[in-house]
This record gives C-alpha cells, structure tokens and sequence, in this order.
C-alpha cells in the first residue's frame, strides 16, 4: 500500500474499518442509512458519533427502531425503502447504535415482537394527532 494510502487509511476511525466484515446490517448501512447518517442529511445523528446518538439509545432497542420504522424526526419510513423486512431493518440500526456505544444486540423474534408493539403505538399515537 502506498504510504498515502496508508496515511489515509490511519486517518480513518476504527468504527468505519469495523465496517469492512460487511454483515447484513453493515451492509444495508452502507447501501441504504448511509445515504443520510454518514453526513448527517437532515440532522440524522452520524454513524459513530456517541454524543448525537446516546439520547436515542436511551429510548430503547424497541422504541427507537419502531419509531424509525414507522418515519420519525426527518426520516422517512423504512429509511425511504418500503421493500425492506423489519428484521433487516432493525439489524441496521442496532448496528448504528452498537457504533455509538450501544449494547443492542441483533433483535432476536422477542425483540421483534417489542419492535411490533411499539410501531402499533407509534401508528396510534399518529393517527390521534390527525
């Protein structure tokens, strides 16, 4: 490798080196929530930044991927992309969160059930705003 290019390789975080043992949550970061939170588009809190994200993290696995799910703040539902399944979808964002320091495992059936349940009250909750 060029000495540049290790330079620049040095210079990168480690949370994004991280990202090269591409799994199917980093993967569907790369492809899809990056778009906004590697630049933070619409205030989208950036990949990694502990102090942007710690405020989310304590909503909860739960509520935070329900509430993104369902479109939350300046993001839209599923991310802008209506073909992906609640499983991948909340992969991706327990892996954002793991980035900022996050304990969130990757949800397992109860976690999607808890997911579920807190999109039918985010729908709710919406729906009596109307």
């Amino acid at each position: 490798m060029p000495f540049a290019a290790l330079l620049l390789f040095a210079a990168v975080p480690a949370v994004v080196h991280a990202q090269a043992a591409a799994t199917p949550a980093s993967k569907l970061y790369t492809e899809v929530c990056s778009a906004c939170h590697a630049t933070g588009v619409a205030n989208a809190p950036k990949f990694g930044d502990r102090a942007a994200w710690a405020p989310l993290i304590k909503e909860g696995q739960a509520v935070l991927t329900a509430h993104a799910w369902v479109g939350v703040r300046g993001m839209p539902a599923k991310g802008g992309r209506p073909d992906l399944s609640l499983e991948a979808f909340s992969g991706a964002v327990a892996h954002m969160a793991r980035a900022a320091g996050g304990d969130w495992k990757e949800p397992d059936a109860a976690m999607l059930a808890r997911i579920r349940a807190e999109e039918a009250k985010r729908i709710a909750a919406l729906k009596a705003k109307k």
